[in-house]
């Protein structure tokens, strides 16, 4: 029997979802907030490999991603000017026969998860979040911004990278750390050639796409910005059609007037990551997803580990009424995946803006999703 009955998870992002959805189906009593009285995910699309897919399916969600989105096969790697630099292979992960990777719209998986964390029975507090924290050793007191409060036995944090639980309860952990590149995204019509992921690697470029429907695909572009900053988003579509001129790929530059459309959806952000290393959780409170292991998106991995962790952690919490014994079993079962994630991506992410060997690149994606194939 478990030592948890009631728990509260504060953020509404993906692994805070899965945290909720997998303890709630194991019996407890879970509340969650989340201060975006809208509850909207944004952003363009999102690349799911076979890991994610994994975990989804594990959640009950693989039929309705591959319903709204498209799972594909395989990765081609280019060089920027054109000639096939590698193709990987995605197969099915260890233990399931779910496709290999894919790509969904962003909102669309948001969507489909809070409708799902909502059916499965979380109280969702929306527009609110914590206040105060009060840990003992029998329960943790949270006091909420709109004046009420509650005893839990466990506190759940996903809060996200720039979390406000690690920077009040792991306040020797550095804040998240810029590396010199950041992320364009967008959304393109599909041309009828592109049937799976596709990569342009060129000198302090690289260039995506992804399938996310049958009519349209995600585009990303990774460009190397060794000052932070910000960047009027007027001027965010010319600047993505000129990086988008940087590949002579035919079908990349035939995209480039749709660059200009407002259903481009062109976001822009900065990169950087955060990795705890040591235990996450501080008695009665615990911490997963960003708030301890933020990964720049090379590996298509970030929601990924995200969502498995929530599913772990209930794993391990219907296993023993041991408290301390489940937590450091999750940490456990967590740091080598997570490690993996973001100590690999950051080394891709030096890799492109320092000109390095291509071939070294691919060999690490390749290695890396071979390791998340694995079972978690």
């Amino acid at each position: 029997m478990s030592a948890v009955n009631s728990v509260l998870v504060i953020g509404g992002g993906f692994s805070g979802m899965s945290a909720a959805i997998s303890m709630r189906r194991n019996g407890f009593k879970v509340d969650l907030v989340e201060i975006d009285p809208e509850w909207c995910e944004l952003g363009a699309g999102i690349t799911i490999n076979g890991a994610t897919l994994r975990a989804l399916e594990t959640l009950g969600l693989y039929e309705e991603v591959v319903k709204k989105g498209c799972v594909t096969d395989g990765v081609s790697m280019h060089l920027a000017h054109g000639p096939l630099l590698m193709e990987l292979p995605t197969p099915s992960p260890v233990g399931s026969s779910v496709g290999g990777s894919g790509g969904i719209f962003r909102p669309t998986l948001a969507r489909i998860m809070s409708e799902t964390t909502i059916a499965s029975g979380v109280n969702v507090r929306l527009g609110c979040t914590y206040k105060e924290i009060t840990l003992t050793n029998e329960s943790a007191k949270v006091e909420f911004t709109d004046g009420t409060s509650q005893e839990y036995d466990l506190v759940v944090g996903a809060d996200g990278v720039n979390s406000g639980l690690r920077k009040k309860f792991f306040p020797q952990e550095p804040e998240p750390e810029y590396i010199g590149q950041g992320v364009w995204r967008a959304i393109m019509p599909r041309p009828p050639e592109i049937k799976r992921v596709n990569m342009w690697i060129g000198n302090h470029l690289k260039l995506g796409v992804n399938p996310v429907s049958d009519t349209h695909m995600y585009m990303f572009i990774t460009e190397d910005r060794p000052i932070k900053e910000r960047m009027d988003r007027a001027t965010w579509p010319e600047r993505f059609a000129k990086l988008m001129e940087e590949f002579p790929n035919p079908t990349v530059q035939s995209l480039i007037p749709h660059a200009y459309e407002e259903t481009a959806n062109i976001d822009y952000r900065p990169l950087a990551n955060v990795l705890v290393k040591n235990s996450w959780n501080r008695g009665r409170l615990v911490m997963i997803g960003d708030t301890v292991a933020a990964t720049t998106p090379h590996l298509a991995s970030g929601a990924g580990i995200g969502i498995e962790s929530g599913i772990v952690l209930a794993e391990e919490l219907i296993k023993t009424n041991e408290l301390d014994t489940a937590l450091d079993n999750f940490f456990k079962r967590r740091w080598e995946r997570c490690r993996l994630v973001v100590e690999n991506s950051a080394q891709l992410s030096r890799i492109e803006i320092h000109g390095g060997d291509k071939e070294e690149h691919s060999n690490i994606m390749k290695e890396s999703l071979i390791a998340l194939s694995q079972p978690i």
